[in-house]
Order: structure tokens, then sequence, then C-alpha cells
């Protein structure tokens, strides 16, 4: 198995890269090729998965482990193929906020990414939930969302931070965006606050975001 490949940006297209390795140009199917903050012709290191079909053999990288251990966890899941999974990744920004989704059981964040209807976010839920905590995720944002695997405050803060979010998102702010920030907000809220003070304390989070 290709763990990783190191080399410099040859090409880059909509889908893919192609990283020249000692002289070997590798196509590497990637989420948002554009956006990966590589830079034509500087070394980079993509931890990889090597995936083999009847009429191909195909080669998908990312920037972090924690991306490659998402896209590998989301392939056990059936009905979801490597273009579906890269889909994830590219539209539900960083592993953690995918992770956090999961462990929430967020169908509606997971509903709006592409290729995902009502049934197959189920699907993820019931089939990746209980697999994340056996899963090692090197980030920090990634090891506080698997904090809530299994907890009890999975209603994300109670009634009062279901209003402020929704709230934060009338303002133009994301979900995935929101819920980033609830990781951090959690750490100083308690069961009492009220919707304002938590929408202060998820203001100041998302400012400096």
């Amino acid at each position: 198995m290709i763990d990783f490949v190191r080399g410099s940006v040859a090409l880059r297209e909509s889908e893919y890269v192609v990283l020249d390795v000692n002289g070997v140009g590798y196509r590497v199917f990637c989420p948002n090729p554009y956006a990966l903050g590589l830079r034509d012709n500087e070394p980079v290191t993509l931890f990889t998965h090597y995936h083999v079909r009847e009429d191909a053999h195909l080669l998908f990288g990312f920037t972090s482990r924690d991306e490659q251990a998402l896209f590998r966890l989301l392939l056990d899941v059936s009905g979801i193929g490597p273009k579906v999974a890269l889909g994830i990744l590219a539209a539900g920004g960083r592993p953690d906020a995918v992770i956090l989704a999961i462990s929430q059981e967020n169908l509606s964040f997971l509903t709006k990414l592409p290729g995902i209807g009502k049934k197959t976010a189920q699907r993820i839920i019931l089939d990746l939930k209980d697999k994340l905590g056996s899963v090692t995720f090197s980030s920090p944002e990634a090891a506080v969302a698997l904090s809530v695997v299994g907890s009890a405050q999975l209603t994300e803060g109670g009634e009062s931070w279901s209003e402020a979010k929704e709230a934060l998102m009338t303002l133009g702010y994301t979900e995935a965006e929101v819920d980033r920030a609830w990781l951090q907000v959690k750490e100083k809220a308690n069961t009492y606050d009220s919707v304002d003070v938590l929408m202060k304390h998820a203001l100041k989070v998302l400012y400096t975001m």
C-alpha cells in the first residue's frame, strides 16, 4: 500500500494534482486541489489511499492524516465510493466538523453535503458513530470533536444553544462554522446560560476564526 508520496506539484486540475516524484508523475485525486495551499514546484507530502477497482488503480491524496483516516472510514459506509467521500471532505470543511456532525447525529449538516441524502446520512451515522473512537486523529480539533461521542450532551448545550445556533446562522455564518465555534464555547458554557450569553461567547470565537 502507498501510504504517502512526497514530491512537487507539476500540474493542478479541478479533481487532481500531478505530483512529480523523482521524475515520475503521480496523478493524485484530492478534495479541492486548488485550495490545498500547495505551491507549484515546491516539495510537499500527500498522505494517500490506494484504491483498486476493475478498470483502474487510483491514488487519493490528503494534506493531513486526519483527512486520510476520515476518507477511509467513509469508504466503509455502504453506498459511499471514493468520489462521494472526496466530496464530503471538500464540502464539509475540516475533518473535525464532519466528525462532530456524525457524533451529534446532525442530519441537517450531513444532508447538505454533495451526494448525501437523508438515508445515506442516517447510514453514515449508524455505520461510523461507534467507529470514530477507535480511530486515531492527530489534530486537537478532531480530538475535541471525538470527546462528544457517546456523551449525554449531544444536544449541543440544550435548547438555548439550539436557538443561539439558529440566530448565528441568520447572521450569515455557516452551520460548519457555528459547530466549530461550539467546540470552544462549550468549555465556558453551562446548562443555565441564556441564548444571549451563548451568542456572545460564540461571536467572540467566530471573529477570530
